[in-house]
């Protein structure tokens, strides 16, 4: 049984088809939680990549495994409709073998550090028992209000 599942998964992030990459949360501790994806061929990015291949692209299941840590940051807080979890980086990504379609990813994140704005975490992420990829994201906490910077023009 899930401990969270895509309806409270949507309660908590803010994002929607076709960029939620997080199913269910099957493992929650303060510090520990595991997500899971099911990777499915109907999904748009296997039309471009690739299309005789089809392949999850690795910056996808980063993306997956922030949007885990992020459910881990947002889910006890008291105000975290006013909240966002924004990704501000990526250490030590390293990518094991493809993902692709009919997979299911799981995604195990841990808190390195913590601070009231700002989460530093670790994952892996499996297929069948297989490491997949590895990486280590920091997400800041803001305010909903907040714009975020406008884009610098080269």
């Amino acid at each position: 049984m899930p401990i969270l599942d895509i309806n409270e998964i949507r309660a908590i992030l803010p994002h929607r088809y076709p960029f939620l990459l997080v199913d269910r949360i099957v493992e929650m501790e303060a510090d520990r939680i595991v997500g899971i994806k099911c990777v499915t061929a109907n999904e748009p990015q296997f039309t471009g990549h690739f299309p005789d291949f089809p392949v999850m692209p690795g910056v996808l299941i980063v993306e997956a495994m922030a949007q885990t840590a992020g459910i881990l940051v947002l889910h006890d807080m008291a105000d975290r409709a006013n909240k966002l979890v924004l990704l501000v980086a990526i250490e030590n990504a390293r990518f094991r073998r493809p993902v692709v379609p009919g997979d299911t990813l799981r995604m195990e994140m841990k808190i390195l550090k913590r601070k009231a704005s700002v989460a530093k975490m670790a994952g892996v992420a499996t297929v069948d028992g297989v490491v997949v990829a590895e990486a280590e994201v920091m997400c800041k906490l803001a305010d909903k209000e907040e714009k975020p910077p406008a884009p610098a023009i080269a």
